[in-house]
């Protein structure tokens, strides 16, 4: 019999399908690290969304067999470990698509737009004082249409925000490794999509070589107008060196939806009252009805292809 355990439950705020084998189900609504070892004793599956499983944990489970992410992003897993343990894992592809593009445009909007200054003036009552039929925003806002937008990371997400961003009339650049002197075709040399768009957006996975991929080089060379839009993951954005950014006007203003530290520290650096013009959202651009179904669709797939012998969805480990 299978024994599984769901660290964090309180993450998948949807319906789960039954599961058609034979298993014990144990859920918690979240799991502390110190917490993690003691609930995993004996389970043969686990489910996690963004509870961290260490190498030095993952050793000292020796019924461990599968990890289920609910999500895609495995940084919260020590990869290297599950091979060495014969542990494999599964995650959940593609599911929120619709929802992180339709949040990566929102946060482009509200700051192209000014939505926030602009609502702050109401609110304070510049308006309503104001001898003129309307508030002048911080700066006259650039149209999209003919602007462009250059993507970081080309995969499902990216080619939807690349339609969506054609539709608004914009130019879309693709970036082509960071590094690399020549750039395959329809991909743009790294230096020149910073230099050339009015607006970048971050949608590649976290890894140990994307970790720190942009950073105070890649700000100095865009555009005092332009925009960064970070729904991936915080760690691959240097966090000072786009505070610093913004605070200097090195770039226009920035959008994430994610942070290096989550839930982030009272003094974290993009926190900070004096960086302006920023749009901080607490790590939910994925979240949406359908996308949370999809999510528990694929979750008790994973864990039915699992037993069945045909695992789905798999992770595995780059070598470099």
């Amino acid at each position: 019999m299978e024994r599984i355990v769901f660290l964090d439950r309180n993450l998948l705020q949807s319906t789960l399908p039954t599961l058609t084998f034979e298993h014990q189900w144990q859920e918690y609504p979240m799991t502390q690290p110190e917490q993690v070892e003691e609930r995993l004793q004996g389970a043969t599956m686990a489910i996690t969304n963004r509870v961290v499983l260490s190498g030095s944990l993952l050793d000292r489970l020796p019924s461990l067999r599968f990890i289920s992410v609910v999500g895609t992003g495995t940084d919260c897993i020590d990869l290297e470990a599950c091979q060495r343990n014969g542990i494999l894992v599964s995650n959940t592809r593609d599911w929120c698509t619709g929802s992180v593009s339709e949040h990566v445009f929102s946060l482009i909007l509200a700051l192209h737009r000014h939505l926030m200054p602009l609502h702050a003036e109401i609110q304070s009552g510049t308006w309503q004082r104001s001898l003129s039929p309307y508030v002048a925003p911080p700066s006259i806002p650039y149209d999209l249409a003919g602007s462009t937008i250059g993507l970081i990371g080309y995969g499902t997400l990216a080619r939807t925000i690349e339609h969506l961003a054609q539709a608004f009339g914009m130019n879309v650049l693709i970036a082509e490794h960071k590094g690399r002197s020549a750039a395959r075709p329809g991909r743009t040399l790294w230096r020149d999509v910073f230099l050339q768009s009015d607006i970048v957006t971050v949608l590649c996975p976290l890894t140990e070589e994307t970790r720190g991929l942009l950073g105070e080089e890649e700000f100095r060379l865009m555009s005092p107008h332009a925009l960064l839009i970070n729904c991936a993951r915080g760690g691959i954005v240097d966090e000072h060196a786009l505070a610093d950014a913004l605070q200097s006007g090195k770039i226009a203003g920035a959008g994430v939806d994610v942070l290096s530290s989550e839930p982030p520290e009272q003094q974290h650096v993009l926190l900070d009252p004096h960086v302006p013009n920023i749009i901080i959202t607490p790590h939910l651009a994925w979240l949406s009805r359908k996308s949370l179904q999809n999510l528990a669709d694929q979750l008790i797939e994973n864990l039915e292809a699992f037993v069945a012998g045909q695992p789905r969805r798999l992770v595995q480990l780059n070598h470099h």
